[in-house]
């Protein structure tokens, strides 16, 4: 696994051991990360990496040009291979790690402008993180599309394999 392009392009990067965790694809990055560079959005950006795993998402985008980013994740082996993944780029001064379960830290959410999320597939919450998540656009990541609740809009959909990227923006009443 490595980072795709930007500023961190060809560095790798390390993956937790173990099953608990499914790390995104480079193929699926760089189609995500082209999507968000064609959208002019990843400049400057605040992100939170959802379910952040080994934290390629989120280190994807600050090596793309995003200001920061949080990454959120609960599982020991991915937070061990998180955190080296960021001494080893020297990023830490624009990150910072929670340790705690997403659906209990998406309320305090604010101030983002990118929500990376990247749940396991089985993972049946989506209307309930949407309808507490304060971003301005979500990067869902899942088996499946991921339909727009209520104060929301899909903006695209594109499948890859048995991954399918849906990105979604909040409605201007809604912020």
């Amino acid at each position: 696994m490595r980072v795709i392009s930007g500023e961190f392009g060809g560095r790798k990067l390390i993956a937790p051991e173990g099953l608990s965790t499914r790390p995104t694809t480079d193929k699926v990055r760089q189609a995500v990360f082209n999507s968000l560079g064609s959208m002019g959005v990843l400049e400057g950006a605040t992100v939170v990496d959802l379910y952040a795993g080994s934290g390629a998402l989120g280190i994807e985008a600050l090596s793309r040009g995003a200001e920061s980013c949080v990454f959120v994740e609960r599982d020991r082996s991915a937070l061990v291979a998180l955190r080296e993944n960021l001494k080893t780029l020297g990023i830490e001064d624009r990150s910072r790690v929670a340790s705690t379960d997403v659906l209990a830290y998406a309320p305090g959410i604010s101030g983002v402008d990118i929500a990376l999320i990247d749940p396991p597939y089985t993972f049946t919450h989506w209307p309930e993180l949407l309808a507490v998540l304060r971003a301005d656009l979500v990067v869902a990541e899942s088996g499946r599309e991921v339909d727009a609740p209520e104060g929301w809009t899909q903006l695209k959909v594109r499948r890859h394999g048995r991954t399918v990227f849906t990105i979604l923006e909040r409605l201007p009443d809604d912020r």
